[in-house]
């Protein structure tokens, strides 16, 4: 059992809701705080006295200097399992080319799915090692990670085993997710239904016999499948007993709408939505998942956060790291962004990196600093907890904790 203390400010974000808005007044902290952990797992979050007098005979770690601890981040959509870059699809986009054209010129997607395919599985194992490490160096203790650069069920299941042997090498949780109905390859003879029939009959027994995740994401939009080419397959995922993900209403609505028919988790993206999406996913269960990443790269509008949050929504924000439209990669610099320009308090932003967005995941165990959650933290040179989104991510935490390891410096 160890203590690590004396903290000069810990933000615990104990008892904050799973739906709806949050003043910064909800927000407990603790002065002069220390965290008791056992291997994995936080046993008690209190004043430094008070833990160095009830474990007594815990190893101590005492810090030297101040900081300011906050909780592992969760970053619940990336795409960081590919191979190649798209900057020239940045470039092109900078100049006024639109994203559907790039695509019909061979950019787009399809450019990734291509260099992703000539990678080996190794070679994609090593990049995903790289991307998770570094977003373990800004904090970011749990990744969740798409597959759908494949776009054939022996690619999507190369890139999912990809993932799992990634996870393995990495001290950050890796969530697997596959993204195989992405849109449908050039490459296949057949109709979009056809597309999706082929993964349902193919792909999912081995996700399921090789057990490389639980999770099914798909795009819903007019350059991929719509509303009435998904539901079947949507509805086969979910009667296997997989989790069910949506990228939805990024440039057109009708996604959000077939989420929360589904029951899925979460709907991911929303830039498009309008006031019926909004109040629909609000008063649903599904996680709204603003991704503001991509706003940045597309110079698209953000997703309505704080809209959805009126109306009671649950909100979790995450990074879309991708090599098109999302490839900054910094979760905490975009949700900074999104914060200034949704007028979103700093316990609603850390609440959509942290609880909010682990249940997004569908993971209970982590996201606040409290008794019974796992010791993933984050200690920042600071003794303000407002310097952290201040700063816009250019203030980087000074340690960061994974299942109560010391992990990142």
């Amino acid at each position: 059992m160890e203590l690590i203390g004396p903290i000069s400010q810990l933000v615990s974000l104990r008892d904050l809701p799973h739906k709806g808005r949050i003043g910064d007044s909800a927000l407990h902290t603790i002065s002069n705080a220390g965290i008791a952990f056992d291997n994995d797992t936080i046993l008690a979050v209190d004043s430094w006295d008070v833990l160095v007098a009830a474990y007594p005979n815990a190893t101590k770690r005492e810090l030297d200097q101040n900081y300011v601890a906050v909780p592992g981040y969760i970053d619940c959509h990336t795409h960081l399992c590919f191979g190649g870059n798209r900057a020239r699809d940045f470039a092109l986009r900078n100049a006024g080319v639109s994203y559907l054209e790039i695509a019909q010129s061979g950019g787009g997607i399809w450019d990734t799915v291509t260099q992703t395919r000539k990678c080996t599985e190794q070679e994609l194992t090593q990049i995903v090692i790289k991307n998770a490490n570094q977003q373990l160096q800004l904090g970011i203790t749990t990744i969740e990670v798409k597959s759908g650069y494949g776009l054939s069920v022996e690619e999507e299941i190369k890139m999912l085993r990809a993932i799992r042997n990634g996870s393995k090498e990495t001290a950050a949780d890796l969530v697997a997710t596959c993204l195989a109905a992405h849109l449908t390859p050039k490459d296949f003879s057949g109709t979009n239904e056809d597309y999706l029939n082929y993964l349902v009959t193919n792909l999912f027994p081995v996700l399921q016999s090789e057990k490389l995740t639980n999770r099914i994401d798909a795009f819903i939009e007019t350059s991929a499948f719509s509303a009435s080419e998904i539901a079947p397959y949507l509805k086969s995922a979910k009667e296997l007993g997989f989790d069910i993900t949506i990228h939805a209403d990024q440039f057109t609505t009708s996604g959000s709408e077939v989420a929360v028919q589904i029951g899925a988790i979460s709907a991911d993206h929303l830039e498009a939505s309008g006031d019926k999406e909004i109040e629909l996913v609000a008063q649903s269960n599904t996680i709204a998942v603003a991704l503001p990443g991509a706003s940045v790269g597309l110079g698209c509008p953000f997703a309505p956060a704080r809209k959805i949050l009126d109306k009671g929504g649950a909100l979790a924000i995450a990074s879309d790291w991708n090599p098109g439209s999302a490839p900054m990669g910094d979760l905490v610099c975009q949700a900074s962004i999104l914060a200034t320009f949704e007028k979103l308090t700093t316990a609603e932003v850390f609440a959509g990196i942290t609880f909010r967005a682990a249940a997004a995941l569908n993971l209970f165990d982590r996201g606040r600093l409290i008794a019974g959650n796992k010791a993933d933290f984050i200690l920042y040179p600071s003794t303000d907890y407002r310097d952290i989104l201040y700063y816009q991510g250019s203030l980087r935490p000074s340690q960061v904790w994974k299942s109560g390891k010391l992990v990142g410096v």
